[in-house]
């Protein structure tokens, strides 16, 4: 049945009134010019611990972020109840421009990429020579996704009086990664942290290795006072060490203004998002020769630029084997 005759009018139309007021709605958001700046700590389903000068402020994301998260070692702005005590909460109103991103996917198939840290300085990479066997595959993927995140690598080698290390230090040396090596008893004395001290001086260094390699045992002996969980075993049947570490969380190093930030050990690295042509970034005797290379090159064909640059001898042949080494890591399995 019609309600309205043939020809109406505005004034026919009946409207319902808003019972939340006339005000209209608007898209503008307060600019919080006023806000604290604070770094985050550590993300625990949904919280996030944040330091904001000299206390740790626990605070939720603001709704107005969207489905922007933020991850440790975040630059992060907050308003609210800024306090530190009990039964407290502040707001994360803006996140600050990243300068660098660690980013792994769980598998290669995987499209929903994970950031694990953000503004790291350095990765370093933390490899058992042997209980667990050291796994170069994993170590590259995660040489990848350093130079693709804008993070200088550091290789740290533990464990070597059950194996030496020459083998693995030749598999990497024309990459020329600082790296440091350290024995089970150099780890139980306190010798192996100050060896690996003399690289995290004043930087933001998130550590990063499998189950078993020593990684969180490191960490507390580099900040005693701030000791993670326990550490766990290898398993003698498949090798594998058990997760001790199960978020990641950042740790002030005495003095001299450095952070650790301890990871989850990881059995997979997924390179899914890895774009290829950033990773030669990292190779700046390689990467003038790439101008002439055709359109999306991926440096592993008959037509790359590169095979000529090094035969006129302006980079070394090893170097860019070690790139193509480091671009189809995504193509081949961890175990390879």
């Amino acid at each position: 049945m019609r309600r309205y005759g043939k020809h109406t009018d505005e004034d026919d139309i009946r409207s319902r009134p808003n019972r939340k007021g006339t005000r209209p709605r608007t898209n503008i958001r307060p600019a919080h010019e006023d806000a604290a700046e604070g770094m985050v700590l550590t993300v625990d389903r949904g919280r996030l611990t944040c330091l904001v000068e000299d206390r740790t402020v626990l605070a939720m994301k603001a709704r107005e972020l969207g489905r922007k998260a933020a991850v440790v070692g975040d630059r992060v702005a907050l308003v609210g109840d800024m306090s530190g005590k009990k039964d407290t909460l502040a707001r994360i109103v803006r996140i600050e421009d990243r300068t660098s991103l660690l980013r792994r996917t769980a598998d290669d198939d995987d499209p929903f990429e994970r950031v694990v840290v953000a503004n790291a300085d350095q990765l370093a990479i933390v490899t058992a020579l042997a209980d667990p066997e050291p796994r170069p595959r994993l170590i590259d993927r995660c040489l990848v996704a350093a130079y693709d995140g804008g993070l200088t690598p550091l290789l740290v080698m533990t464990k070597s009086d059950l194996a030496p290390p020459d083998k693995l230090l030749e598999l990497y040396s024309h990459l020329e990664i600082p790296h440091v090596v350290t024995s089970r008893e150099e780890l139980a004395a306190g010798e192996a942290a100050h060896q690996v001290r003399e690289h995290l001086d004043g930087k933001i260094t998130a550590f990063v290795g499998h189950s078993g390699v020593g990684k969180t045992t490191l960490v507390n002996a580099l900040v005693p006072e701030d000791r993670r969980r326990t550490t766990g075993h290898v398993n003698a049947v498949t090798g594998r060490g058990r997760h001790t570490t199960t978020s990641a969380l950042a740790l002030p190093l005495s003095d001299d203004g450095g952070w650790v930030i301890d990871t989850p050990g990881i059995r997979s690295f997924g390179l899914a998002h890895i774009d290829p042509s950033r990773v030669i970034h990292a190779f700046p005797d390689l990467e003038p020769g790439t101008v002439n290379c055709p359109r999306a090159c991926s440096h592993d064909e008959p037509e790359c630029a590169l095979d000529e640059w090094v035969a006129e001898g302006h980079a070394d042949p090893a170097r860019l084997y070690s790139l193509r080494r480091l671009l189809a890591t995504r193509d081949r399995k961890e175990g390879d």
